[in-house]
Order: C-alpha cells, then sequence, then structure tokens
C-alpha cells in the first residue's frame, strides 16, 4: 500500500476553498487514505518541505528559490488580481492628507507619499510569511526608491508600531487590523493608512501578486506509479473547484470564527483571492523572483518545473 502523502497546509482564511474536500463529507474520507493533511503558518510549511517532514505543502512563493527538488503542481494558487486585502503595509499617514482615503474595512490603495516615506525607518514584518516580506523589500527598495531596516515580529499591530514605523501584516491578522481600523483611531488618536499590497504590486509591475503555490518534493514521490502522480493536480483542483461552489458554507464557518461581517469574507474569497495558478499568475511569479534575485534577497530562482 502505497504510504499516506504528506500535506503541510495553511490555516488561514484564504485558502479555504483550497481545502474544502479535505475537510467535508463526502470527499474527505477518500481522501485521508491518500493525504495525512497537518495545519500550518506559511512559512512553517515551506520548512516542513524543506527537512522532509511534508511531501506536499502549500509554500510561499518564494520558498521555491531557496528548496531545491521542489515540483509545482500545475492549477490552485492563492494569488490576486488587485487589491487583496489580507497583505497590508501599515503605516503613519498625514491626517491633513487622509481626506477621502478609505475606512471602515477597506484598505487604502494609493501609494506612500514621499513625505510618508522618509518618515519610514523601521518596517516591522510578520514572521507568518517570509515571501510577503520579501515582496515589501522589493516594493520599497525597487520601486519606491527607500531602504529602510527591516526586523520581524509577531503579527500585533500596536506592539509592531510601538518599536518600528510600519508594519507589514499578512492574512487573518491583516483582516482584523482592517475590522478594527476606526476602533484604533478612536482609541490612539493616532491616523493610520493600511497599504494594499497586492494592488500596489499590480501597480508597479503589472503582474499579479502570487503569495503561494502546492508544491511537492520530488522525493516524496518515490515509488508512486505514473497514475498516482497525476491524481495529486486531480485531487487538488477539484477540491478548489468544489470550495468556490461552496462559499457561502465556507463564509458561514469562517466569519464567526474570526468575527468577521459575512459580507466581507464572501467578498474577499470571491473577489479578492484569485485561486488559479493561470499564465498571468505564472507571469507574477517570475517576475517576483526575478526582482527579489537582482536585488540580491534570493539566490538565483530555478526555472519553475512543474508535476507531470
Amino acid at each position: 500500500m502505497t504510504p499516506l502523502l504528506r500535506m503541510a497546509a495553511i490555516d488561514f482564511l484564504n485558502p479555504a476553498p483550497l481545502m474544502w474536500n479535505f475537510e467535508h463529507a463526502p470527499e474527505a474520507e477518500e481522501l485521508a487514505e491518500r493525504y495525512a493533511v497537518e495545519k500550518m503558518t506559511p512559512a512553517a510549511c515551506a520548512a516542513a518541505l524543506a527537512q522532509g517532514e511534508a511531501d506536499l505543502g502549500l509554500i510561499p512563493v518564494g520558498a521555491y528559490a531557496t528548496l531545491p527538488g521542489l515540483l509545482v503542481v500545475p492549477g490552485c494558487a492563492i494569488a490576486s488580481r488587485g487589491a487583496i486585502r489580507s497583505l497590508l503595509l501599515v503605516i503613519r499617514g498625514d491626517s491633513e492628507a487622509l481626506t477621502g482615503q478609505a475606512t471602515g474595512q477597506e484598505a487604502d490603495l494609493e501609494g506612500p507619499s514621499a513625505r510618508e516615506l522618509a518618515r519610514i525607518r523601521t518596517v516591522a514584518l510578520d514572521t507568518s510569511s517570509r515571501t510577503s516580506a520579501l515582496y515589501t523589500q522589493v516594493l520599497f527598495r525597487r520601486f519606491w526608491g527607500h531602504a529602510p531596516m527591516f526586523v520581524s515580529r509577531a503579527p500585533q499591530l500596536d506592539a509592531m508600531l510601538a518599536g518600528a514605523d510600519a508594519a507589514l501584516l499578512i492574512g487573518d491578522p491583516a483582516l482584523h487590523a482592517l475590522r478594527d481600523r476606526q476602533a484604533r483611531m478612536e482609541r490612539t488618536g493616532e491616523h493610520l493608512r493600511y497599504l494594499d499590497l497586492g494592488h500596489l504590486w499590480q501597480v508597479a509591475t503589472g503582474t499579479r501578486w502570487v503569495s503561494a503555490f502546492w508544491a511537492v518534493r520530488d522525493a516524496g514521490l518515490r515509488g508512486m506509479r505514473a497514475g498516482e502522480r497525476a491524481q495529486i493536480q486531480i485531487d487538488l483542483e477539484r477540491s478548489r473547484d468544489a470550495g468556490l461552489a461552496h462559499v457561502p458554507e465556507l463564509v458561514e464557518e469562517w466569519a464567526p470564527r474570526l468575527g468577521l461581517d459575512r459580507a466581507i469574507v464572501g467578498t474577499y474569497l470571491r473577489h479578492n483571492i484569485h485561486y488559479h495558478l493561470d499564465a498571468e499568475a505564472i507571469a507574477g511569479v517570475e517576475r517576483f523572483l526575478h526582482e527579489a534575485h537582482a536585488l540580491r534577497l534570493i539566490p538565483a530562482p530555478p526555472k519553475l518545473a512543474f508535476l507531470g
């Protein structure tokens, strides 16, 4: 009997549609005969593959350049065609310049002004994803012409801003920060801008922001027949398609869990996240890897190799 394929999955809202069949009857029982699923952060997914503790993982795209022997599974991604809302750079804004800026649970779509950039000397980076940290460094250094100091911090906005001038938040903590932005301003009197980095990446490069895709360790597939290898992509794409067909159910599951409005969660899953590793998403991955390498943030990335 073929051993279970060890799957490292991300315990955030945005991959929830990708995991539908793995978590819901009737498909979950059948898939449990082929996969052993463990939930973790994006950074931990990459570490699990690197250490041979997982065979298949939803990895941050930046990890592809540092982990040899990985094959990208075609079909699925965590990406954005524009505003994504769960990738935020939070900066101190000018109160007199905030008229007309987004309020409530929306992110700001305009990049930092020259005056705002000049005040940013230190950026606290969410430890949950090294790839999002790399995207942020590329935007600052390559496109905004500014090179602050970057430090890693746990994703707690008040603590991050206590020791830094800006903070990167990703995933569910970012959505919570958007939910609480008005209440925080009323509590502290501090004017903050919540910049949507998915949108700003697209403005800067003309390509999509891609956070993660499924990848397998080539060594973990040894002994698998061609049909079993092909089944991996089939299982993942079927689960994604089923998840996208069950967004109302996902909203009912996740909105109370995160304390977010149902309308916000529904819009996020339907419109903010793009779940297909299509040609435009692949171009976005390649552009990111090129820019990060040009700044010597990652090694020379290999050409994307796909599971076939």
